[in-house]
C-alpha cells in the first residue's frame, strides 16, 4: 500500500513532516489530500507482461474500431488477465477492483478508468473473440519460450472437465462469426457433479516449470482418446519440429494414437491400461518370476521421517501388441499406499461379513436357504469393494466364516 500527500488548495505546500517550531506558518490541514493506491503484486505481473511483450501485441491483434472509444479493447483485455492473475473478480466487479489501484499500472488513463464498466468490457471480450486468436497465442507462447528460455523438449498433456451452473442453451456447437464455438453439456464429470453441465479443457504444459504451453477447449461430452492427435500436431505446428516427448495418460494408449505420433517421427511416454493383454500377461508371469529391478530415481519422503520415495524400472520381455517398448515401473510410495488400501478394505469386508452374521442370527432373519447367504455375502464384499481379499465360506446354521 502506497500513501502519498497531495496538495489540492492553491499555492499549498507538500511537506515532509509537520513542523511547529515557532516562526514557522503551519498549513491548514483542509489544504491536504491522502490518496492510497493499492501496488500488490501489480509490479511483477507488469514486468512479466512487458517481457512477454503482451500490451503490443494486444493493440497488434484488437484494432480500435471507433476513435471515439473510452475504453480500448487492449487495454480492457489487458486489465482481464491482470485481474485473474490478482484478483479474479466478476466483471461487474472490475470497476471498484480497478479503482484501489493506480490507473497507470493496470495500463489505464484516469479517464479510462472512470469509463471501466462491465459493458465495455463485454464488448472488448467479443473483440478478442472476433481477432485472431491462434495467431495471438502462438505469438504470446513463442515469446515467452524465447522471453524466459522455456525447455520444450518434454510436453506434459492432460485433460479435465469444467463444471457450469445454470443454463446455456445458445451453448449448442453453432458457429459464432464464422468461428466453431464449444458445446456445454452433460459428459464424464472428472469433479464427480454428473448433474452439471460441463466443457473439457485440455492443456499442454512444459515439464519446465509447468508452464502452460497450449490449450484447447472441447465439447462437454468429448472423450480423451480422440483429443491427442490434434494436441500433438498443434504443438508440432507451434514448435517446429517433431523430436518432443510427448507425455500424456492411459487414454494415449491406443493405435490410431500412437501410431499417428510415431509414424510422423514423433516421441510418447504414456501408462498402459489394465485391460491390455500385455499388462495381465506381465502380472502372471510375475506369480513365478523374479524381474531383475533397476533403481531409476529417488527423492524424500513427502512428509519429515518418512522414508525415500524409490521408483524402479524393468523391460518388458516382448513389445506392446503395435511394437512399442514396455517398461514397467515400481514404486515404493504406491506399493504403500496400496497396501494401506487394501489392509483398509479387508477390514471393512470383514465387518461387511460380521455385521451379516448378526443379522442372520437375528430373530427377523429372512436367508432361509444357503443359496441366500452366499448371495447376500457376495453382495456385502461387492459393497465393501473387498472381494479381491477377503472370501467366506458358510458353516453350520448359515454361519460366515471369514478367510
Amino acid at each position: 500500500m502506497v500513501h502519498c500527500g497531495q496538495a489540492v488548495g492553491e499555492g499549498g505546500v507538500v511537506m515532509n513532516e509537520r513542523n511547529d517550531q515557532a516562526g514557522e506558518p503551519v498549513p491548514d490541514a483542509g489544504d491536504f489530500g491522502l490518496v492510497s493506491h493499492t501496488l500488490a503484486g501489480l509490479p511483477i505481473v507488469n514486468h512479466i507482461l512487458d517481457r512477454l511483450g503482451l500490451p503490443r501485441l494486444l493493440d497488434d491483434a484488437l484494432d480500435e474500431v471507433d476513435g471515439r472509444t473510452k475504453l480500448a479493447p487492449a487495454a480492457a483485455i489487458r486489465l482481464v488477465i491482470t485481474n485473474l492473475v490478482l484478483g479474479r473478480e466478476p466483471l461487474y466487479a472490475l470497476g471498484e477492483w480497478a479503482a484501489r489501484y493506480d490507473p497507470a499500472l493496470l495500463g489505464l488513463s484516469a479517464a479510462q478508468l472512470g469509463a471501466l464498466n462491465d459493458d465495455r468490457v463485454g464488448r472488448a471480450l467479443d473483440a478478442l473473440f472476433d481477432a485472431d486468436r491462434a495467431s495471438l497465442l502462438t505469438a504470446v507462447m513463442l515469446a515467452a519460450i524465447s522471453e524466459f528460455d522455456i525447455d520444450t523438449t518434454r510436453l506434459h498433456n492432460d485433460s479435465t472437465s469444467i463444471s457450469v451452473h445454470g443454463a446455456y442453451r445458445d451453448a449448442d456447437g453453432t458457429q459464432r462469426a464464422g468461428k466453431p464455438t464449444p458445446v456445454i453439456t452433460q459428459g464424464h464429470s472428472k469433479d464427480h457433479r454428473p448433474d452439471l453441465l460441463q466443457l473439457v479443457w485440455i492443456l499442454t504444459v512444459s515439464a519446465d516449470g509447468a508452464v502452460p504451453i497450449a490449450y484447447r477447449l472441447a465439447d462437454g461430452n468429448t472423450v480423451d482418446d480422440p483429443t491427442h492427435v490434434p494436441t500433438w500436431n498443434g504443438l508440432v505446428a507451434l514448435l517446429g519440429r517433431v523430436d518432443f516427448l510427448y507425455v500424456a495418460d492411459s487414454k494415449l494408449c491406443s493405435r490410431q494414437a500412437m501410431g499417428h505420433i510415431a509414424g510422423r517421427g514423433g516421441r510418447f511416454i504414456t501408462v498402459m491400461p489394465r485391460s491390455r493383454k500385455e499388462d495381465r500377461a506381465f502380472r502372471d508371469w510375475l506369480q513365478t518370476h523374479t524381474p531383475v529391478w533397476t533403481q531409476a530415481a529417488r527423492r524424500p519422503g513427502a512428509r519429515l521421517g518418512e522414508p525415500d520415495e524409490v521408483y524402479c524400472t524393468t523391460p518388458a520381455l516382448t513389445p506392446s501388441a503395435e511394437g512399442y517398448r514396455i517398461v514397467w515401473v515400481h514404486s515404493t510410495a504406491k506399493a504403500g499406499r496400496d497396501a494401506a488400501s487394501r489392509m483398509t478394505r479387508t477390514e471393512a469386508g470383514i465387518a461387511a461379513i460380521e455385521a451379516l452374521n448378526g443379522k442372520l442370527a437375528g430373530p427377523r432373519n429372512r436367508l432361509k436357504t444357503r443359496a441366500a447367504v452366499e448371495q447376500a455375502a457376495m453382495a456385502a464384499l461387492h459393497d465393501a469393494r473387498t472381494e479381491r481379499w477377503v472370501t467366506y465360506t458358510v458353516s453350520g446354521r448359515f454361519r460366515l466364516l471369514c478367510g
